[in-house]
């Protein structure tokens, strides 16, 4: 008989409840069974796994590391899918192997170099990828002269942190004064350089604080993000490019897109699941950002009859599932949410482990989401 599979995602996106889902119904039937840990008790990943668990709150990545551990000995885990402290955890791989779990996730010499946006830039230039113009800026006089070269040059600027993620931070720069059409309609990304600048010089003389920002030309789409799978031997397995234009998502195979996602993957032994993402300057592609994790759209690739999820944990086991070709790409589609179960709610004083009572609400059955039908909610064991 083949044993279960136990696979831990750490504190991750909500969006991953599909990931889990893709697990449970891999092609090979093999029994899979989830743990997940959040620090929030309504994150509806805790809701889809077989056992959960609040995190610890205030962790340094040494603490946390060590918590992880523990975790995967207690919990028999078989892999291990990192997303929070991933730095700290992938340098202790070998710590995680002496307890029995896989790390799904790459080395740290690859998280490193894209942990920072300009790192990552500079390295992948050196290879051959292109990348847009970028400046590095710390100060509101080297903002002004960043913004000045790129207006000068006819592009539109734009900002976001050096180092980051899920376009936390992204703002684009307009001159336009402050007025009150900027108080209708919905929220807007761009911002004022002067208001920016204030803002800056503030923070430079009341409290010595600085930013480390890079500052680029806006992108144009479409946007195409290419979710690979990479072995430990560097050779990727899987390159499909899922693009964004407005609305509209789609699929693409074409090499503009996987061509220079796969020197990076490969290049930078990217193993495991990451997600290269690339839009156009002018009338050619260039690297936006690298994600060395799972992208919250990956379940997406089951409209092109792919389980990148169970893929990449047969090759976290030593278990390689050769090349991963879709049989066909998928139509193009859309995206909308849906409700999805929460856990039952918890006393302050209680682990979420330690609950056992029934919900207090009955569990609602999972919707049909945009891209795949979920299993019917259970009340499951914590």
């Amino acid at each position: 008989m083949v044993s279960r599979v136990r696979v831990w995602l750490n504190r991750t996106y909500a969006e991953n409840v599909f990931f889990t889902d893709q697990l449970r119904r891999n092609p090979s039937d093999r029994a899979v069974e989830i743990h997940a840990t959040h620090g929030d008790a309504d994150s509806p990943v805790l809701a889809a796994a077989d056992t959960a668990e609040l995190e610890p709150e205030g962790l340094s990545p040494a603490a946390y590391v060590e918590y992880a551990l523990a975790q995967c000995r207690r919990r028999g885990i078989d892999v291990f899918v990192p997303r929070l402290h991933q730095s700290a955890i992938v340098a202790h791989r070998a710590d995680f192997e002496a307890v029995g779990t896989a790390l799904l996730a790459p080395p740290p010499e690859a998280v490193a170099v894209f942990h920072d946006k300009v790192i990552a830039y500079e390295a992948v230039q050196a290879i051959g990828v292109p990348v847009p113009p970028w400046y590095r800026i710390r100060s509101a006089d080297e903002l002004v002269a960043a913004v000045e070269e790129l207006e000068d040059a006819g592009h539109k600027p734009c900002f976001k942190p050096a180092s980051g993620a899920g376009g936390v931070g992204f703002r684009m720069i307009t001159r336009a004064p402050f007025s009150l059409s900027h108080l209708t309609g919905f929220p807007s990304p761009y911002v004022q350089l002067d208001a920016v600048v204030e803002v800056l010089k503030q923070a430079e003389e009341q409290d010595g604080e600085t930013v480390d920002w890079l500052v680029m030309p806006r992108l144009e789409q479409p946007e195409v993000s290419v979710d690979c799978l990479t072995g430990p031997d560097n050779v990727v397995r899987m390159a499909i490019g899922r693009t964004k234009n407005g609305r509209r998502r789609g699929f693409t195979l074409h090499e503009q897109w996987l061509e220079p996602a796969r020197l990076i993957a490969e290049g930078f032994g990217l193993h495991y699941l990451s997600n290269i993402q690339f839009r156009m300057f002018g009338d050619r592609p260039v690297l936006m950002d690298v994600n060395t994790r799972p992208a919250g759209g990956l379940h997406q690739l089951s409209l092109c009859g792919v389980n990148a999820p169970w893929a990449a944990v047969q090759l976290a086991l030593g278990e390689d599932p050769g090349e991963v070709v879709p049989p066909f790409l998928g139509q193009d589609y859309t995206v909308v949410s849906g409700p999805r179960p929460l856990r039952a709610v918890t006393l302050p004083h209680q682990r979420m482990d330690e609950v056992t009572a029934e919900p207090l609400l009955p569990a609602m059955p999972a919707p049909a989401d945009s891209v795949e039908v979920a299993p019917a909610a259970q009340a499951l064991p914590f």
